[in-house]
Order: structure tokens, then sequence, then C-alpha cells
């Protein structure tokens, strides 16, 4: 079955021009217009990448993008006519997983479609593996347990002091990464590489941003974390 991706984008020609672009490349793609309308047509069609504006009718694509990313761990990619970083900051904070300014090129686009298709693929396919060794060895490849903090796999939740955390896509991918790593020092650099994709073009500050939301999630102070510890200069050491 072909990969679905939703386009929700008001500007006809733009919509036209992914459509055609989209479909030649094999894909099955659904078309929403505005917020309200990209909501209806994600819960319905279910879409395995979400192409996604800032600027929409009703409901705009940050909010569009907070909502869904309660309901759905596919990648996004967020479109906008501004190249302020704090736009991309504010893209990643409601849980974008990429972030394209306009104009762009088609093959720029598709390319990032690929990337972010294939990291799913590829994210599956090393949780359903048996542990290759960098795990803990009393912790079992579908569930990682660091005494109060219990990490499934197959369910994509994290249990922390009784409580189910259900995280963000990369906010998941990135705790599972530092966790079959558990005690080496990772660097930003390998930890966008290996989470993120070599060809994404964010910066370290995404780590930390994904870093400092986990933290709230599964550190019993925050502000003093103990189990994923700064390694000043370098990175991050995941503590267990």
């Amino acid at each position: 079955m072909n990969p679905k991706i939703l386009i929700v984008e008001d500007e006809p020609t733009l919509v036209d021009t992914l459509e055609y672009s989209l479909t030649r490349q094999g894909y099955e793609v659904s078309v929403a217009t505005d917020g309200v309308k990209a909501l209806e047509v994600a819960r319905r069609v279910t879409p395995d990448l979400i192409v996604l504006d800032v600027m929409l009718p009703h409901l705009d694509g940050y909010e569009v993008c907070r909502i869904l990313r309660q309901e759905t761990s596919a990648p996004i990619i967020m479109l906008t006519a501004r190249a302020d970083e704090v736009d991309k900051v504010v893209g990643l904070e409601v849980g974008a997983d990429d972030y394209l300014t306009k104009p762009f090129s088609m093959r720029e686009l598709i390319a990032r479609v690929k990337a972010l298709l294939r990291r799913v693929r590829l994210v599956r396919e090393e949780m359903a593996a048996p542990t290759n060794g960098t795990l803990h060895p009393d912790i079992p490849s579908e569930r990682f347990v660091f005494n109060n903090l219990v990490i499934d796999l197959s369910r994509r939740e994290v249990t922390f002091q009784g409580i189910v955390f259900h995280l963000k896509p990369k906010e998941f991918d990135l705790l599972v990464f530092l966790a079959r790593n558990r005690g080496i020092v990772l660097s930003r650099d390998l930890i966008l590489e290996r989470v993120w994709g070599w060809d994404y073009d964010g910066g370290s500050r995404t780590v930390d941003v994904h870093v400092r939301w986990l933290r709230e999630k599964i550190e019993t102070d925050p502000a003093n974390p103990t189990r994923i510890v700064t390694v000043r200069g370098i990175g991050y050491r995941f503590e267990g």
C-alpha cells in the first residue's frame, strides 16, 4: 500500500503543484484547505505524513499541529512564508518534525518527505528487532524498565511514577535512543543524525528543546535532572 499524504494548504496553485508532484511519486494524496477541515480529513484518512501550512483560515497551522500531535504520530512538515528562527522553534515545540520556508523547490519537499517516511520505517524496524547489545542486559527488547520509568516500545508509551504518557513522536524516538545507549555520552550532532536523520537541517537547539520536554515528564525534579544528564560542551548521557 502506498503511503498516504495529507496536504493542508489554502493557496490553490500550490495545492495543485503539491498534489501533482506527490501523486507522481506514487503517494495517495488528500487535501484540506483550512485548519478545521484538516482535522476532519486527518481523522478520516489517517495519513502517514502531513504537509501543513502555518497560515490557514479558521485554525492556524500551529494549533492544527498541536491538536494532531495528540492524535497521531505521523510526521508533520510545516510550511511558512517566514524564515524567523522563532517560527521554527514554535513549530518544533508544537510537534512538527520538519520545516520548509516558502518559496521552496518540489525536489526539496519530496526529498524531505522521503527522508521522514524512511526514518519512520527504520525506527519501526529497529524497535521490532532484537537488542543489539547496547541495551542494559536486564531490559527486555520490547520494554525498558528503569525503577519508576517504563518505556513500552510496542505501545510507544512511557510510564513514570504510575502515570502513562503518550509522547510526541520525536520525544519517544529520542528517549529510546538514549535508553539504548545508557551510560554513554552522546553528542548533539550524533543525536540529530540518529533521531532526526543526517539530512535534517535544524540545529542543536532541536535536541535541547526535546530533552527539556522529556525531563518535564520523566524527571522528579526537571530543574535538577538525574536521569538525562547534560555533559557540558558535548551533549547528554542517559543514566536510567
